[in-house]
């Protein structure tokens, strides 16, 4: 049951709009408690039910898969995919914490002077304008760079190294919650509920 439990479960504010990514058996608790309820769709049916008609459909209607129910000592239960929150209508907050993997993630893992892409490990991060001549660790001023880039730049702004940033950095608009956890299978089972755009970093305005 460990395991079925810690399955990720879609979560819809009350507008219906993605919001997280939760684990089966927090999921359980939102429903128990009645602050969320099970959206269960089958091609073009979509079907919202409370925790105890989620339990009744479960029974009626049991899944094949092993992967897919939870057992208690009476019953078996289904295990929700969606779920739609009863009060929360916000969205996630829009900031993106600046960290060298979400900078990696912004730039793609590509040299943001000469164009190549890079293992992680072998990229370094670079102040467009360097620190002593007044530049700030911010999303607009900080790349991707390879660490032959890196060198020639050295402490200089690129126009003195005779060097080109291939696009101008940017602070990411959205936070990519959704995305970075989603794998195949849960993007085909949730793709009716989710913008991929909307939730992908946007690197031009």
């Amino acid at each position: 049951m460990e395991a079925v439990l810690d399955q990720p479960v879609l979560v819809l504010n009350r507008l219906w709009q993605a919001v997280n990514v939760i684990g089966a058996r927090r999921a359980f608790a939102l429903l128990s408690r009645g602050h969320a309820s099970v959206v269960h769709h089958h091609e073009d049916d979509f079907r919202i039910f409370n925790f105890m008609d989620w339990m009744d459909f479960s029974q009626s209607n049991p899944s094949m898969d092993v992967m897919d129910q939870v057992h208690t000592p009476r019953i078996t239960i289904r295990l929700p995919r969606v779920i739609l929150l009863a009060y929360f209508d916000r969205l996630p907050s829009k900031e993106l914490k600046l960290t060298r993997n979400n900078v990696f993630e912004r730039d793609k893992e590509r040299c943001q002077y000469c164009g190549g892409v890079f293992k992680r490990e072998d990229l370094n991060l670079d102040h467009v304008i360097p620190r002593d001549q007044g530049g700030k660790t911010t999303w607009e001023n900080i790349v991707c760079s390879c660490i032959k880039c890196n060198s020639r730049k050295a402490n200089r702004l690129p126009h003195q190294a005779n060097m080109r940033l291939i696009r101008k950095p940017v602070r990411p608009k959205w936070r990519p919650v959704i995305s970075l956890v989603l794998g195949t299978r849960e993007r085909e089972r949730w793709k009716d509920f989710l913008d991929l755009a909307y939730w992908n970093v946007e690197l031009e305005d």
